[in-house]
């Protein structure tokens, strides 16, 4: 491994804090931005590495004095393009497209504009880049609502992993702690469902002043927040938390009301809670950015929440303890408070210390999802990422510091080995490890990141820098006639490519012709629609799409019409590179495996100590325990079993629905394969030409059977229609099937 990869691996283990949100951005644009055009587009067409809300995206397009000339949308059949038909016979001059991309898995809106030009560029008109900045008031209300999780997460899983092991005891009834602390825990699990519903309150309203570019008076007299609920991912998951909030203050009211009658069930309700807490951080992992993961999306928000849980014990814990403490332990006396303040903080430590490494790495695997090369550290996100260890590192120190000064030993060799250093060095450690306002100042330092936390969540992020290192462009030349044609497949990231096909006659630029694509697998007998070229520069004709979805052999076919109507074909075979072939899900790199080998180590550690008490209190057997790993395992087996299965199924379902050819076309459909194929079919298939009801139905279902098919009816007939007459051969069959292809509605040749 080199020494830049080995400071790429540095950098990331560093990446313990929090993770940030990161937004969409432009994949390919039609045309590109500040492009000068000979002619007018017909359509503006932007893809995004996000599907977006199409209720609140829009897209329009301004004239150079400000007037709008035509609006659109998301496109109904792709919801990660923005798409817009252009008015026809635009006049010559500077033009701006305004982009209001809502992406659907945070909310947030980019609006930002670009320019192109008609005829010559126009000097002092250009567009404006996204606004980089934080809206504060989402900062406010995603602080607010982190802060409230963390509340509810700290104070009920505290109670159930700390302080019922360090304080319980069976003389006190309705949750087996002193009733001032049960009193303390119940306030801030209450303020943290209330500053939940405050939090998700803002959010409604920001929401919809964002999606719909207006104030919060408008949006609260003419009810646009209704709209939001019921129009969006973000309203889908607003009324599920609003849900969960209720359901979990009506727990707490049970458990308050039932305390003095029956303790048990209190109890058992307090013991259930820490399992909500999870479901309402789990929420914020169904719209993060790791949903729209290119890298197993499941796994990825998995690994998410596991690294926002053990976030939220930390700091959820911290916060409940500094708040607390004081009045618990209020009546004891110094010595006894001591002894009850390390007993609770002993155990607290314990548990946080192996919940920091697995931050660490789950953070590492996060990372590893989105800096996808070492460039990408320079870019907005890397940055964030550095600026947020920044903040994490006093926390780490503190919680440090606190970790030693609850072991005599360890704190004995820190200031052992401090001796000799400066003085100021040693009075700070000695004032650290003396745990002196300790607690308060971790609290303090984590609020401070967890606001800072926020105000980035609400920033928008840079796209990656990894994305201007493209593959390769696969290129192809053909000369039909008077005309040269060269294609190219630009590869535009996940979910799109697009195609450039530039066309010339007697070394000028062809301008007047129209030109029709199709895309054909032939392995799958697979063939795409029809897809039209636009003219975006004389001789530039391209378009854009999804087509490519596999490496391997394809075929592409242009039909060139020229304005007398006289078709041409050209035709190109392509081997296609998993580089240059959409991929919606990428394989895992060597560093994404690696990282989830820690992940899943870590896991391992911190399960471990609890199975094995729960195996010792249960008193199990070298027999017991075999019985039960053997059905473990064979429950796994089960499982693995069942999971092949149901993909086997699935396999079977679409070979059904499109099962491999049963004979595969090898002849590329050119022009000279047509011309072949036109001669034989004149000579052989005289009965097709009589235009017959059965040769009508076969030729209006061009365009939905594969070349397999058309063949098999050459062969053995269709219907009424017999056998192509004469000894054809595989080659020339493949010709006829070609050249019959030419009917097909669509295709311009026939």
């Amino acid at each position: 491994m080199t020494a830049r990869k080995l400071a790429y691996c540095a950098w990331l283990l560093a990446t313990l804090a929090l993770t940030v949100s990161a937004h969409g951005y432009v994949l390919r644009a039609i045309p590109a931005d500040r492009s000068v055009l000979e002619r007018p587009p017909t359509r503006l067409q932007y893809w995004f590495s996000e599907d977006l809300e199409p209720r609140f995206s829009e897209i329009k397009l301004r004239d150079q004095s400000g007037r709008i000339i035509a609006s659109g949308g998301v496109d109904d059949l792709n919801p990660a393009l923005l798409a817009l038909p252009v008015p026809p016979n635009l006049p010559d001059g500077a033009y701006i497209v305004e982009l209001r991309p809502a992406f659907a898995s945070d909310g947030h809106v980019i609006a930002e504009s670009r320019v192109f030009f008609v005829g010559d560029e126009v000097g002092g008109v250009s567009g404006r880049a996204a606004d980089d900045r934080a809206i504060p008031l989402e900062a406010l209300w995603r602080a607010a609502l982190n802060l409230a999780n963390f509340l509810f997460f700290g104070a009920s899983s505290l109670y159930v992993t700390v302080l019922l092991p360090a304080w319980g005891s069976g003389q006190h009834a309705g949750g087996e702690l002193p009733a001032r602390v049960m009193r303390r825990l119940r306030n801030c699990m209450i303020a943290g469902l209330a500053l939940a519903l405050a939090a998700s309150v803002v959010a409604l309203a920001q929401q919809s002043m964002v999606f719909f570019n207006t104030g919060v008076d408008q949006v609260i007299t003419q009810n646009l927040w209704q709209v939001v609920l019921i129009g969006s991912r973000f309203g889908d998951v607003w009324t599920f938390r609003l849900v969960l909030l209720i359901f979990s203050a009506v727990l707490l009211g049970v458990a308050e009301y039932y305390r003095p009658l029956t303790p048990q069930l209190a109890a058992g309700i307090w013991r259930g809670l820490p399992w909500l807490g999870a479901l309402f951080i789990g929420l914020t992992m169904v719209t993060s950015h790791a949903a729209g993961s290119t890298l197993m999306p499941w796994l990825a928000i998995g690994v998410d929440w596991l690294h926002a849980l053990a976030a939220a014990f930390w700091l959820g814990g911290i916060f409940v303890l500094a708040l607390l403490l004081p009045i618990a332990l209020s009546p004891y006396s110094q010595e006894e408070r001591q002894r009850a303040r390390r007993a609770v903080l002993r155990r607290f430590s314990l548990l946080v210390t192996p919940l920091v490494a697995l931050i660490i790495v789950s953070g590492l695997y996060t990372a590893l999802n989105f800096l996808l090369t070492p460039a990408d550290i320079g870019t907005g996100y890397g940055r964030t990422l550095g600026l947020k260890l920044l903040l994490a590192l006093p926390v780490l120190i503190v919680g440090g510091c606190q970790h030693i000064a609850l072991r005599p030993q360890l704190a004995a060799r820190m200031q052992s080995a401090l001796r000799g250093t400066p003085a100021f060095m040693q009075k700070s450690a000695g004032r650290c490890l003396a745990g002196a306002g300790a607690l308060r100042l971790e609290a303090l330092l984590m609020l401070i990141l967890l606001v800072a936390v926020a105000w980035l969540s609400a920033t928008p992020i840079s796209e990656p820098q990894s994305l201007e290192l493209k593959p390769a462009a696969p290129q192809a030349t053909e000369t039909v006639g008077a005309l040269t044609l060269s294609a190219a497949i630009i590869p535009g990231g996940p979910g799109v490519n697009s195609y450039d096909v530039v066309l010339g006659r007697a070394g000028r630029a062809a301008t007047d012709l129209e030109i029709h694509m199709q895309w054909i697998q032939p392995d799958r007998g697979i063939r795409s629609e029809w897809l039209s070229l636009d003219q975006i520069e004389d001789g530039l004709y391209v378009a854009a799409g999804d087509e490519l979805d596999m490496p391997g052999r394809w075929w592409s076919v242009l039909d060139i019409i020229a304005p007398d109507g006289e078709p041409a074909r050209v035709a190109f075979a392509w081997e296609i590179s998993a580089a240059a072939s959409i991929q919606q899900l990428r394989q895992p790199s060597l560093l994404n495996l690696l990282a989830l080998l820690l992940v899943a180590i870590v896991l391992l550690v911190i399960v471990y100590p609890g199975a094995r008490r729960a195996l010792a209190r249960l008193r199990v057997s070298a027999v017991t325990a075999l019985l039960a790993l053997g059905a473990a395992g064979a429950s796994l087996g089960i499982l693995f079993v069942g999971a092949g299965l149901i993909a086997e199924q699935q396999r079977q379902y679409e070979l059904t629905l499109n099962p491999p050819p049963s004979v595969v076309n090898t002849v590329l459909p050119d022009a000279e394969s047509l011309r072949r194929g036109e001669a034989l079919y004149l000579e052989h298939c005289l009965v097709w030409q009589e235009q017959s009801g059965d040769f009508r139905a076969l030729r209006n279902r061009l365009d939905s059977v594969r070349d397999d098919y058309l063949y098999a009816a050459l062969v053995d007939g269709w219907r009424g229609l017999p056998a192509c007459a004469g000894a054809l051969n595989e080659r020339e069959r493949w010709d006829v099937v070609n050249y019959f292809r030419t009917f097909e509605a669509r295709g311009g040749t026939g």
